[in-house]
């Protein structure tokens, strides 16, 4: 199919906190208008509400598309009866209650190395096979009622589509479910099965840009993807670009041609929403450590902004160590904050700069971890998230990351990846859309691996420097 200039495409962002909807030229991506509602607060949401809110953002949108596509939070458990009614409310990603059970199916499942050789990662408590063994073992009754696993995305879509046919996935979300092989491109079943106490239906994954269904207002309808799978696609990142996103965690991801399996956990071997890879790594701390920093000082972002830019590169001897409430990226559950180097000298700034310097180390940090695990050859970094809003960041992470750094402009990248996927499934391309980045600036500044260095020295001493 040959897309117009005056194709319009929907892509919608369903997180944990709200969906948001973008309509956008399927040629360029464009924007063209857009919506959002919130979503219920906490750790388990009756999936009912994220139906409604998505009825109402697409409500005066959806008729003006030709194309509809859902990028959601991973991970989240959406367990339904023979009816299709939830058994449970949907355990989300950020619900740790079955940590515990992340810790079991790995023992069961051979160990680490044996765990993430089978379903690409090692378990933690946000994939949804551990939320399925913590249903069997905590609400056994509701767990014997399940004939069907869905994930968030999933179901989005299933509702677009009218539920008309069965159900349908895609590899990038399906491979953080914890019973997907990335290396095989195939569920496993009998993983599933183990982590519930019995079979249950699975969706079919879906190819890249397949159309799984129609709207009722005539819309195709893509397959959908994962938050962070949506987020690579809306970045177009392409070989040897690895995205940096600065949110409440810090994450570093990268498109990869071949599957990963990192038993130590540290990276997780995902699949992307194109038939390739995105090897990710995750941190605890990226932007409360600015926000922290900033109350500290009795200032605001562009004050700590111009307060670390203002001190020398080392921050004087200021090492901040920003394991504030423990890491994941090393993990340190049990570590806090150290700050090493204080001298009667020490000002303001030099703790403004420690700051910047010791979040974009933690992420450098997660950077090499991925290359270590992945072998990739990094070309440029692509920074986004809220914290990439600081000119000091911005001015900085070249120095610290020794590599070019590019900062596209504000934009709802889930949501814009969700509507180059339908755009791609609209064309019928073998390939997806070539969109532009939304005004991009590129920041390049003289490396300074000392301050690296000193990261370096204060991370690797013993844990009383951080617990």
């Amino acid at each position: 199919m040959t897309t117009t200039s005056d194709d319009l495409v929907l892509g919608i962002d369903s997180s944990t906190q709200s969906v948001k909807a973008l309509l956008v030229r399927a040629a360029d991506g464009s924007l063209v208008d857009e919506r959002t509602t919130a979503h219920p607060d906490g750790t388990e949401v009756d999936p009912r509400a994220w139906l409604e809110a998505l009825d109402a953002v697409t409500a005066d949108l959806l008729p003006r598309a030709a194309a509809v596509a859902v990028g959601a939070q991973q991970h989240g458990m959406v367990a339904l009866d023979a009816t299709e009614t939830a058994v449970h409310p949907a355990l989300l990603w950020n619900d740790v209650r079955s940590a515990d059970a992340a810790g079991q199916l790995i023992q069961e499942w051979g160990g680490p190395q044996a765990t993430a050789d089978a379903v690409g990662s090692l378990l933690v408590a946000s994939f949804t096979a551990t939320k399925l063994r913590w249903l069997r073992d905590f609400e056994p009754e509701r767990a014997e009622r399940v004939r069907r696993v869905l994930l968030p995305h999933d179901l989005l879509t299933w509702h677009l589509g009218g539920r008309a046919d069965d159900p349908t996935t895609d590899r990038g979300d399906a491979s953080g479910t914890g019973y997907f092989s990335p290396a095989d491109d195939a569920w496993r079943p009998d993983l599933a099965a183990d982590a519930l106490g019995h079979e249950f239906a699975l969706p079919r994954v879906a190819a890249p840009a397949e159309v799984v269904g129609r709207t009722s207002t005539g819309a195709l309808v893509a397959p959908g993807t994962g938050d962070n799978m949506a987020a690579a696609l809306g970045l177009g990142l392409r070989p040897g670009d690895v995205a940096v996103s600065i949110g409440t965690s810090g994450v570093a991801s990268a498109v990869a041609g071949a599957a990963c399996a990192d038993p130590s956990g540290e990276v997780a071997g995902f699949c992307d929403a194109t038939g390739a890879f995105l090897p990710l790594v995750c941190t605890l701390n990226a932007a409360r450590v600015l926000d922290t920093t900033a109350r500290l000082l009795g200032t605001d972002h562009e004050g700590l902004a111009s307060l670390a830019l203002s001190a020398p590169a080392g921050a004087g001897g200021l090492t901040l160590l920003p394991y504030l409430d423990g890491e994941r990226t090393p993990n340190r559950p049990d570590a806090h904050g150290t700050l090493h180097g204080l001298t009667t000298a020490t000002g303001p700034e030099h703790l403004a700069r420690a700051a910047v310097e010791g979040l974009l180390c933690s992420l450098a940090d997660a950077v090499d971890r991925l290359v270590e695990v992945t072998g990739l050859e990094v070309g440029r970094i692509v920074l986004v998230g809220g914290g990439a809003r600081s000119q000091a960041v911005r001015e900085l992470a070249p120095a610290v990351f020794g590599r070019s750094v590019v900062v596209p402009g504000d934009a709802q990248y889930v949501a814009l990846g969700a509507a180059r996927q339908a755009a791609w499934a609209l064309s019928g391309a073998d390939t997806a859309p070539a969109w532009s980045l939304p005004d991009p600036l590129t920041f390049d500044a003289e490396p300074t691996p000392h301050v690296r260095e000193a990261y370096a020295r204060l991370r690797d001493r013993t844990d009383d420097w951080s617990s």
